[in-house]
């Protein structure tokens, strides 16, 4: 059911002067809307999206675009709105609206409020992602001023809850509005964007991601006072338990997908460094180069094997008190070339004997985008257009984002925004000072719209 912009005054009055700055041009407009949508508060837990559909549904409507919504829950609202175009497969625009929470103590502005310094903006969400999902809209927008036809659909979509898993979001519109995206052969969200590497620029297109499957284990003992330790303990036999999976490591894959990454990212090294990403296979026979590999970076470590890494830890709640049960929460990461059902075995076979069990709390199945496709196509060129030198290689990310959900849908799907960020911007990602360059972000959205423009258009 739609809702009701009447019903949410509070944030139609913050939201009321969107617009009325004139701005020269798309780009601006856009840095108008982004700077908006920083003050819309949609901190997930407890998510509150229904603000965002308030604020797009703003948009949309002074624009004369239709659009619909629905809660997944009070408070977790989802929204998408389509243009109709020709008969080839429709291209999806998807976003999340939630973001991660902020701790203002650890900033050095509000990071619920978009500041503009030194040709930055800070805020919350400006990477991830309010800052491609603005991007995004304001090709959709574009897309409805020009009135040119269209050789597709082509739909705006954006969710709730991806912070979280998608189950109020993404994962709850695929089950219960599939119409949303019957049709769709395309999809494009957030995962990879250009990284400045030497005298080049590499961008890097999500086809694929580590798959999640997360894990509780749980050790169950006999209760008593600490002062009278007892064979049975249930907090040794869980560390018992964690130890045995730590201690046995997964082994080396490095799988077509990852070794197409690597054998990219090489071609702007040089010296070892080019060698040793040519042949990563080969080069991690050795377990001193699979050490030197993680401490480098952990991130491309961590695309060679399926690694698990215990997030959380509960026993008793008193110091002098040996608990029944004890339980931790393991967050695995299997690569996308078996079923999650084998991770699971892996895991059981590692703890058999231990006295410990494992639940599994949350498994999604491995998917891989082809790269022979109109859109990759249109974003080599207008990327190798626009930025002369630079060059795309299909990536994948070692957490995961909404697209798995679609992959599974058979719709061909890239986590891709053409914004070219330096490294060390990347760690505003989840974290302190979150922040977007200004004007390469704006290059992003024109490259963005022309990147659609050339798959909309005939």
């Amino acid at each position: 059911m739609k809702i009701r912009l009447a019903t949410m005054t509070a944030i139609l009055l913050s939201i009321v002067s969107i617009g009325i700055t004139h701005a020269e041009t798309i780009e601006d407009e856009a840095l108008q809307w982004l700077t908006e949508f920083i003050g819309v508060d949609t901190v997930n837990p407890p998510g509150n999206e229904s603000r965002a559909v308030a604020f797009y549904g703003g948009l949309l409507d002074r624009e004369g675009i239709p659009w619909d919504s629905a809660e997944s829950s009070p408070g977790r609202g989802n929204i998408w709105a389509r243009l109709e175009g020709g008969d080839e497969p429709a291209l999806i625009l998807i976003q999340h609206t939630d973001v991660v929470p902020a701790d203002a103590d650890y900033w050095d502005s509000d990071p619920m409020k978009a500041t503009e310094r030194d040709g930055y903006l800070y805020g919350r969400g400006v990477l991830d992602m309010k800052g491609t999902g603005i991007s995004q809209f304001a090709t959709f927008v574009a897309l409805k001023r020009s009135a040119r036809s269209l050789n597709r659909d082509v739909v705006f979509v954006a969710t709730a809850d991806e912070e979280a898993g998608g189950a109020y979001g993404a994962g709850w519109l695929v089950k219960h509005r599939p119409e949303i995206f019957q049709g769709a052969g395309y999809l494009l969200n957030e995962g990879g964007s250009g990284t400045p590497v030497g005298d080049t620029t590499v961008f890097s297109v999500e086809v694929t991601q580590k798959v999640p499957v997360w894990f509780r284990l749980t050790a169950i003992g006999v209760p008593g006072h600490g002062s009278m330790p007892r064979a049975e303990n249930a907090v040794n036999t869980l560390m018992d338990g964690i130890a045995a999976i730590r201690n046995n490591p997964f082994p080396i894959r490095v799988i077509a997908p990852m070794d197409a990454y690597f054998k990219g990212l090489a071609r702007s090294m040089e010296g070892e460094q080019k060698a040793r990403y040519m042949n990563m296979a080969g080069a991690l026979r050795d377990v001193a180069a699979q050490r030197k590999l993680q401490e480098e970076s952990a991130s491309h470590h961590a695309l060679t094997r399926d690694t698990c890494t215990v997030t959380r830890l509960s026993a008793s709640n008193k110091i002098n008190t040996v608990p029944p049960v004890a339980w931790a929460e393991m967050d695995c990461r299997m690569l996308p070339d078996r079923p999650s059902a084998d991770l699971v075995a892996d895991i059981n076979a590692l703890l058999e004997g231990t006295g410990v069990s494992a639940e599994v709390l949350m498994a999604f199945t491995p998917a891989v985008s082809a790269t022979n496709t109109v859109l990759f196509d249109a974003i080599r060129r207008i990327t190798s257009e626009r930025h002369p030198g630079s060059y795309v290689i299909p990536g994948v990310t070692t957490g995961f984002t909404d697209s798995h959900f679609f992959r599974d849908l058979g719709i061909t799907s890239y986590g891709f925004d053409p914004l070219v960020m330096p490294s060390e911007d990347e760690a505003g990602f989840h974290g302190n000072n979150e922040r977007l360059n200004i004007g390469a972000w704006k290059r992003g959205v024109s490259d963005t719209r022309a990147i659609v423009e050339m798959v909309v258009y005939d």
